[in-house]
């Protein structure tokens, strides 16, 4: 098998081939029935794993791995127990051949609840700015909702109101109970004395001489005797 362009396939991507120290020094154990293998083994790039020495692969990968796999690798092994351990660990992409097939395992559940904690903590506000932002009792409250009653008619289609005009004083007719003949009398009267002054007064200022009315005298009925 090409594992360089299966893995290429699978993955999606360009992909370098590492292998560990231990697990060629387990595959030198085996004698030289998988020669072929170990020459394969050999071309791949040499991870260092710290290892002193050497112990079984499965323990050697799940200990470069770690707990958070903080080198983002992807595992390629044919071993059962170690696929096992290595679904325990968050964000550890686990590939296998199964009967002459490559196959890439969809995420464990693990890494699933990882995930959603990633995105939970991405979209909360980090202490910074919460700190910024303002507490509960200097918010505003929110706006009232108004009441809907009924609406009141539309100012354009009522009549406007005609504006009051101010009559003048009449005279109360009603009140004036006195009678027609000695108001007349009264207005004549009145008439009379207002004339005479006018004709009174001179132009100049002076007064005139009012012309005294011969008065005709009447026949005595006495007869003196002579």
């Amino acid at each position: 098998m090409d594992l360089s362009t299966l893995l290429a396939t699978v993955l999606q991507g360009t992909v370098k081939l590492m292998i560990t120290q231990c697990c060629i020094h387990e595959l030198y154990l085996r004698g030289k029935a998988i020669q072929s293998v170990v020459d394969l083994a050999k071309s791949f790039e040499r991870r260092r794993c710290n290892h002193r020495e050497a112990i079984p692969g499965d323990a050697c990968l799940k200990d470069v791995i770690g707990e958070t796999n903080k080198h983002r690798y992807v595992v390629a092994t044919q071993s059962h127990p170690l696929r096992l351990s290595l679904r325990d660990i968050p964000a550890v992409p686990i590939v296998h051949v199964n009967r002459s097939v490559m196959i890439l395992e969809p995420p464990s559940d693990v890494t699933l609840k990882a995930k959603e904690k990633a995105d939970e903590a991405a979209l909360s506000p980090a202490k910074s700015e919460l700190v910024k932002l303002p507490t509960s009792a200097q918010q505003p409250e929110p706006p009232k909702k108004k009441r809907r009653g009924p609406k009141g008619p539309n100012p354009l289609s009522v009549k406007k109101k005609k504006p009051v005009v101010s009559q003048p004083d009449q005279p109360n007719l009603v009140t004036d109970h006195t009678p027609l003949g000695t108001k007349r009398k009264r207005e004549d009267e009145q008439g009379g004395v207002e004339a005479s002054a006018e004709t009174s007064q001179a132009p100049g200022g002076g007064h005139k001489r009012k012309r005294r009315r011969k008065t005709k005298t009447e026949p005595s009925t006495d007869h003196n005797a002579s």
